[in-house]
């Protein structure tokens, strides 16, 4: 997850900026912050990709910012602490922590987790509009998935990928069936149907338009 933007929040001012350099240097955005009071309105307004969270912060401490992170969402967190012993790491991972790097540390290693955690998780879906995930064949409408069966999901991405222009319903026909099986219009029409009401619950009520002799256009 490239561009991913990573909150560091750490008291300890040269660590953080060591922190956001080497973050930096791997692709991601880094912002830092040394007092914990000042992180959940930060992340409530968006745009956090992940919290590197120190355990012991002025304001408000690691581990009660992790379980306020926990009860409201689902971000990724990682607690950075020098509390090394089981206890401590077992009530770190309780809390709801995805991962717990003990210190004296590297950074290297701490961008190495950052990468795995990333990795483990889907993709950020925009709160607005229709993003669709080619590869995992999932639909997204204002932050809801859809769902979709594979007929609906090829005539979405067809239909989007030609947004603005009009589809025929050959053309529809071509992008959804790979088999060359015989298909009526009246079947593209039913599929359309669907895929409509599907985006209509879903706030995207006059997404697709009908092109008078035609077919269909992305509007």
């Amino acid at each position: 997850m490239t561009d991913a933007h990573v909150l560091v929040v750490e008291d300890e001012v040269r660590l953080a900026r060591l922190l956001v350099s080497y973050l930096e240097a791997a692709g991601y955005r880094a912002t830092m912050l040394h007092d914990g009071s000042r992180v959940q309105p930060l992340v409530a307004a968006g745009g956090v990709d992940l919290v590197l969270l120190d355990w012991m912060l002025p304001g408000v401490d690691g581990m009660t910012l992790c379980r306020a992170l926990r009860s409201g969402n689902d971000i990724p967190v990682i607690m950075m602490t020098a509390r090394a012993a089981e206890e401590d790491r077992l009530e770190g991972l309780d809390s709801g922590a995805d991962d717990y790097i003990c210190k004296p540390f590297s950074p290297r290693e701490v961008v190495a987790r950052v990468r795995a955690v990333l990795r483990r998780r889907p993709a950020s879906v925009p709160n607005a509009g229709l993003h669709i995930d080619a590869l995992a064949l999932r639909a997204f409408a204002n932050g809801r998935e859809l769902a979709l069966t594979p007929v609906e999901f090829r005539l979405l991405k067809r239909l989007r990928d030609n947004a603005g222009q009009a589809c025929s319903r050959d053309d529809l026909r071509g992008g959804v069936y790979d088999d060359h099986r015989v298909v009526s219009d009246r079947t593209i029409d039913a599929h359309v149907k669907n895929l409509r009401r599907k985006l209509g619950e879903a706030g995207l009520p006059d997404a697709i338009g009908a092109v008078y002799g035609v077919g269909y256009r992305w509007d």
